[in-house]
Parts: structure tokens; C-alpha cells; sequence
């Protein structure tokens, strides 16, 4: 992979799945610890919801400073102001002040600060990487993310053996601090504003109008958000309901994680000319082996249409992040990436709730069987959209999904590549 001798894309690389790893294990240790102080599954819940409301509310609009001002100095006083949030929590906790509410005040004010983190992130790597290699740094990027966010909770069980929850949170806060370093390092120039820089409503106005202005990205988020929100919740609430142990559960969720590791690092591998048809034809196949998952019997069965969604999982958010830096201009970029990414939060939000009524309504067979064929619609539904977005576009327009370096040029800015 000779983007990992870049140095820049080597520390952005490095730097993220550090912070990636506390992410996990931060997400571990705030279920854990919500677990213990009540003893109340429901207090879980809470927490775990704490962790999306914000994240769903504040991420497009805070997106909009990562396009006005220097992304690279919004991340890392983002990182910075995480560190004394996680600080202030292990010193509350040392004093044994730190209660439900206040781990709630916690977990929702990490998520509302780093709003603007993951749209600044993924938008700076148009101004490291060249246009014709997005792909391959988002693949590896994505490698990096979901072995370190896997990696994270398994952490937890040694550092509260061995110390303390206050020692995870402050593992936690040194990931924040390691991330802010490696972004610190990297030399980005900062792309040229616009004359006339407009305010804030203006600017997320403009930027809704360029994503309207690129049918086939507008497509492929919606599809996306749907789609993570009919089938998130069956991986936890669904899995849960089949295997019945705990143990097995366990370790088809690790056999699961596992496989979307591998499914990136494959994709950073090849060059996919239709990236927007790739990523709304993945949900279609993650659809067809997500459907038997409620009549399988035995743990192997689970773990091979495990694998099998796991890789198809990584084939819908890397083309994803690919077509929006390709065909959004670099001055609403992060807007775009942050309009996916509240998305993406409001769906994991309402996913489980999904999830649990369906069950409930028509027993775990026929909610997977109905949660695979709505995926397999939705995907059909967002193709033959893509082809009529397609067919109206003028001649001489790019082609939708095209990700070749000659076909996207025209809608990347200037400066959003070395």
C-alpha cells in the first residue's frame, strides 16, 4: 500500500485509529459503567443514546466550520476539548461524584464537540491524497477504523483487571491527545476561502444546494441512512435473540467486525468505476445474507453469513465517502460528509427500536426475512433511480458513479489535491 509511505496520509492513518481505538473502548467502558451504577439496563440504553442525539443534531451544521475555517486546527482543538471533557469525568469519578445524570451530561457533550471531527476528517483527505487514489486511502482509512474501534472494547476487561475505570478513561483521554499530535504534524495547506465568505445559515443553505446539484450523492446518502436504520439494530437486538448465549454472541459479533476489516482492506485494493452503484448494489447483497439469519442453528451457519454481510458492509460506506469528495466541491465537502454523518447517527439512534418492534410483532425468522427484503427494495429502488438521474443528466456531463480521475476532476476543486 504505497499511501502508507506518504507521510501525511501515514500520520492521518496512524493518528485515527488511535483515536478510533479510544472511541471503542470509550464506548465500552460508559456501557460498563452505566451497568454498575444502577444496575439497570435501561440506564444503558440511555447512555448509549446520549452518545447519537447530539452527533445526530450538530454534526451538519458544526460541518460547516470544517468548510469555512482550517480543518486541520478545528480537529485538533476538537481532540483538545475531548481530553479535558474525559478529564473532568475521571477526576468525578476518582471522587465518587460521578452518577447517571452527570455520565449522561458526559457522553452527550463528548458527542456534541465532536460533531465537526468526522466531516473535518474525511474532508481533509482531499487535500492530502490525489483525486485518483481516494478510494484506496478511504479503504485503508476505514481498515484503520473498525480494527481499532474492534481492538478498543477488548481492552477494557485488562484495564479494569489490572487497574481501573479511571484508568480507561484516561486511556481514553491519551488517544484524544495522540490523535491531536498526529494532526498537529500533518502539513496541510489550507484551502483558499471564497471572497465574501457567506455566515453560517447561508452556508449550509449552499451547502444543501450542492449536494441537490449531485442527484446521484443524494441518492446513495438517503439509501444509506435507510438502510443502516433497518438493519443496525439486528447485529445487537437480533443476534442477540438468535444465538442466546453469551458467549456465542461474542464471538459472532467479533467473526462479524473481523470481516469488515478485511472487506476494506480488500477494497483498498481496487479500482471500482460506478462508485455509486457499488455502494447502493452492497445493501442489495448485504440484504441476501442478512435475510436467513434468523432461521440458521448452528454457530458456523451465523458466522458464514456473518463474514459474508461483514464484507458486503465494507462495500457501502467507502465508495460512499469516495463519490462525495469526488463530486462535491471542497468548500461544501465537509458539509456533505457531515449532512451523511447525522444521518448515520439519527439511524443508529431509531435502528434498535426497529429492530426490537419488529421482532416482537413478527417473531426473529420472519424480522430478519422482512429486514433482508426491505433492504433488497431499497437497493433496487436507489438503482433504477441512479439510471433515471443518469439518463437525465445533458450530454457531456460526467456519468454517475464514474470514479475515474479523468471522469471527476471537473468537480473537484483545485486545491482539494496535491
Amino acid at each position: 500500500m504505497s499511501l502508507l509511505r506518504d507521510r501525511d496520509f501515514l500520520l492521518l492513518f496512524a493518528g485515527q485509529a488511535v483515536s478510533r481505538f479510544g472511541d471503542g473502548l470509550y464506548t465500552a467502558a460508559t456501557a460498563w459503567l452505566a451497568w454498575s451504577l444502577t444496575k439497570d439496563p435501561t440506564a444503558v440504553a440511555v447512555v448509549s443514546v446520549s452518545a447519537f442525539a447530539p452527533a445526530f443534531l450538530a454534526t451538519f451544521v458544526s460541518a460547516s466550520y470544517a468548510d469555512r475555517y482550517d480543518r486541520r486546527k478545528l480537529m485538533i482543538a476538537t481532540d483538545l476539548a475531548r481530553v479535558a471533557v474525559v478529564a473532568v469525568a475521571a477526576v468525578l469519578l476518582s471522587l465518587g461524584l460521578l452518577n447517571l445524570s452527570l455520565l449522561v451530561v458526559t457522553t452527550a457533550l463528548l458527542a456534541l464537540i465532536g460533531a465537526p471531527f468526522a466531516p473535518a476528517r474525511n474532508a481533509i483527505v482531499t487535500q492530502i491524497v490525489p483525486a485518483d487514489r481516494l478510494q484506496q486511502a478511504n479503504g485503508l482509512l476505514q481498515v484503520a477504523f473498525r480494527a481499532a474501534f474492534f481492538v478498543g472494547p477488548l481492552m477494557l476487561a485488562p484495564l479494569l483487571a489490572y487497574g481501573s475505570m479511571r484508568a480507561a478513561l484516561v486511556v481514553n483521554g491519551l488517544t484524544f491527545l495522540g490523535s491531536a499530535g498526529a494532526v498537529a504534524a500533518l502539513r496541510v495547506t489550507r484551502p483558499v476561502l471564497a471572497a465574501g465568505q457567506a455566515g453560517l445559515w447561508a452556508d449550509l443553505a449552499a451547502g444543501l444546494r450542492a449536494v441537490r446539484a449531485a442527484p446521484d450523492v443524494l441518492v446513495v446518502i438517503v439509501t444509506f441512512v435507510l438502510a443502516l436504520a433497518l438493519t443496525s439494530g439486528f447485529l445487537t437486538v437480533g443476534l442477540v435473540a438468535v444465538v442466546g448465549q453469551g458467549g456465542r454472541y461474542g464471538l459472532l459479533l467479533g467473526v462479524a467486525g473481523v470481516a469488515e476489516v478485511v472487506g476494506a482492506l480488500l477494497l483498498a485494493g481496487l479500482r471500482m468505476r460506478r462508485l455509486a452503484l457499488a455502494a447502493v448494489l452492497a445493501w442489495a447483497l448485504l440484504g441476501i445474507f442478512r435475510a436467513p439469519l434468523g432461521i440458521v442453528t448452528s454457530t458456523t451457519g451465523a458466522a458464514v453469513l456473518l463474514i459474508a454481510t461483514g464484507l458486503a458492509s465494507a462495500l457501502t460506506d467507502i465508495p460512499l465517502i469516495a463519490l462525495v469528495q469526488q463530486r462535491i466541491p471542497s468548500h461544501h465537502l465537509a458539509k456533505a460528509l457531515g449532512l451523511w454523518e447525522a444521518g448515520v447517527a439519527g439511524a443508529l439512534a431509531v435502528s434498535p427500536f426497529v429492530a426490537s418492534t419488529t421482532i416482537a410483532l413478527t417473531g426473529v425468522q420472519d424480522a430478519f426475512l422482512l429486514s433482508g427484503a426491505a433492504l433488497v427494495v431499497l437497493a433496487m429502488t436507489a438503482t433504477l433511480t441512479l439510471a433515471r438521474t443518469d439518463r437525465a443528466q445533458r450530454p457531456g456531463q460526467v456519468s454517475i458513479g464514474l470514479s475515474g480521475s479523468e471522469a471527476e476532476q471537473p468537480a473537484v476543486a483545485p486545491e482539494s489535491a496535491r
